[in-house]
């Protein structure tokens, strides 16, 4: 069910972890300057954030076992302070911890598995993945071999190693995007041709941050075992061609824009094919069904899809059936369901689990849901394997861990960056207007009613809270000492990916959650037959929301 290191990953990750180590003893002792030691640290996933050191770890495709689970448990409890937060990139972030600490949690981390290798730098970053893989009703096949594939390819890759800018790859199979892989570097979806052959659609070019775009469709079809030959063309092309001059100019989305996607995928063409000589890069088929094996679908048991008991339950009980309504998702095997598990609480931090909550999820995960989980872009985590006929009970139990909030892409359900509150890059606060729009909008009933609707927040321009593909998305600006909130509408991250567009004048952080309740009054009084309200926004555009919005400030 997922993939377990051979002996080639084990030594890898073990010298890192050796060498860190006495890099981490070098500096400690004086003999590294910061300014030194910095590019070393970044390679194993260590920041300097506002007060302290943040590390992060990663989880690639958002797939973890309970084991894994349990050992990041650890970590918070005896290196930071009792908490990890969940990301967009499917990591998990430690706060707090001490520089002389680090390499014991990397030893910690490889005795599981993980690492924090390409975590930070001028890398690809952790392979990301619709965290339904394997088990959703609407996928072509499960994508995660082929996210294996490309983290083996491109982890410690010497010709990639120091690209223009970080670098970051997206894969899905399904007809709904959940990996958002419209605003990454690369997007892959699988796809069928006419032929009926599977491939891949390729997208290049989005990204979110300063200047945000949606990603380009260069080929609308790749044979599956050209996977890597032309992954490999993309990055020579942006390795050569990148705007190293110019930090703020060096993504590959600036690269696509002022080529012009023609120009650029006849680039990328021409570097394929000047490559087919080289069969070394050509999936054979035994590589591919080597790391498939590791993702055979479990033996699931002989399960009617009828569910009695939990149908009495939702009749007789409505926080059970809001839950069920909301969190939980059809599976493809008769019997069994997708639990989506809130990491949003009413009022409090959106991502954070503290490390008593992630052994009891790694707990119901061994009793529910055949010992594995994943982590959402969207801050959340899912067990993907629960038998229907045990619903009840976990519902009980995530009730118990305060995880229970019927709340998936509703309102509260916010994707927030940490903000001014921990990040040296932010310019204003994400958590406490994440905490409060929380608060303002803590009835079910009305978040039911309002429907589904995403809320996004940054605390800079760098966007790791997504807020350009938010249906309502907030950046967090700051002016004469003064932070201030710029409101944009009507961005998606799905297969209609957008980016929202500035509505007018920031507002002050007194008046953003107000702000946020009249886009919301607005909607609820001009949308039409249970029109979302990104439809509604699409329909109308911005004047109904701006004439009421700036009228009442």
């Amino acid at each position: 069910m997922m993939y377990q290191y051979d002996e080639i990953d084990k030594t890898l990750v073990k010298e890192r972890v050796d060498q860190y180590r006495d890099q981490v003893a070098r500096r400690m002792r004086g003999e590294l300057s910061e300014e030194e030691f910095r590019p070393l640290r970044l390679r194993n996933g260590l920041y300097m954030q506002l007060h302290a050191y943040m590390l992060r770890v990663a989880i690639p495709y958002g797939l973890l076992s309970s084991t894994q689970l349990r050992k990041l448990a650890l970590i918070a409890r005896e290196y930071d302070r009792g908490y990890g937060h969940f990301t967009t990139r499917q990591n998990i972030q430690y706060n707090w911890p001490n520089l002389e600490d680090t390499p014991d949690i990397l030893d910690h981390l490889a005795e599981v598995e993980m690492n924090a290798i390409q975590t930070s730098g001028n890398v690809n970053r952790n392979v990301t993945s619709d965290p339904y893989a394997g088990v959703a009703r609407d996928e072509i096949e499960d994508p995660r071999p082929y996210c294996e594939i490309v983290r083996q390819f491109l982890t410690l890759h010497p010709e990639f190693s120091f690209l223009p800018r970080k670098f970051k790859v997206a894969v899905t199979a399904a007809e709904t995007d959940r990996a958002a892989i419209n605003v990454h570097d690369i997007g892959l979806r699988i796809v069928k041709n006419d032929a009926g052959e599977v491939g891949f659609k390729v997208l290049v070019g989005g990204g979110l941050g300063r200047t945000p775009f949606i990603g380009k469709v260069i080929r609308d079809f790749l044979p599956k075992e050209e996977l890597l030959r032309y992954l490999q063309a993309i990055l020579r092309v942006y390795n050569m061609e990148g705007r190293r001059d110019n930090l703020f100019k060096a993504r590959i989305k600036i690269l696509v824009h002022e080529l012009g996607t023609e120009r650029f995928t006849e680039k990328i063409e021409a570097e394929y094919e000047a490559s087919k000589s080289d069969t070394r890069l050509l999936m054979d088929g035994i590589e591919e069904d080597r790391i498939r094996a590791f993702f055979t679908p479990p033996t699931y048991e002989s399960l009617s899809d009828d569910a009695p008991d939990v149908d009495a339950e939702a009749a007789g009980n409505p926080a059970f059936a809001d839950w069920l309504n909301r969190n939980v998702v059809a599976h493809k095997q008769p019997g069994y369901a997708i639990v989506n598990i809130s990491l949003k609480p009413m009022g409090e931090a959106p991502g954070d689990a503290t490390a008593e909550q992630m052994d009891a999820v790694a707990d119901l995960a061994d009793q529910y849901s055949l010992g594995h989980l994943r982590v959402t872009h969207r801050q959340n985590l899912v067990l993907a394997d629960v038998r229907k006929q045990d619903l009840v009970a976990l519902w009980k139990a995530l009730v118990a861990l305060d995880f229970a909030t019927p709340n998936i892409e509703r309102i509260t359900d916010i994707i927030s960056c940490p903000g001014l509150d921990y990040c040296n890059l932010a310019t204003a606060r994400s958590i406490p207007v994440a905490q409060r729009i929380s608060q303002r909008f803590a009835d079910m009933k009305r978040q039911y009613d309002i429907g589904e609707i995403r809320i996004n927040i940054s605390g800079c321009i760098n966007a790791c809270g997504h807020h350009h593909v938010g249906h309502i998305g907030i950046l967090g600006l700051e002016k004469n000492g003064e932070e201030s909130y710029q409101i944009t509408l009507g961005g998606s991250s799905d297969v209609d990916a957008d980016i929202g567009k500035r509505i007018g004048p920031a507002f002050a952080s007194e008046d953003v959650v107000d702000a946020v309740e009249t886009l919301v009054n607005t909607y609820l009084d001009i949308r039409q037959d249970g029109e979302r309200f990104l439809d509604t926004y699409r329909r109308v555009g911005q004047d109904p929301f701006k004439e009421r919005l700036y009228a009442a400030y």
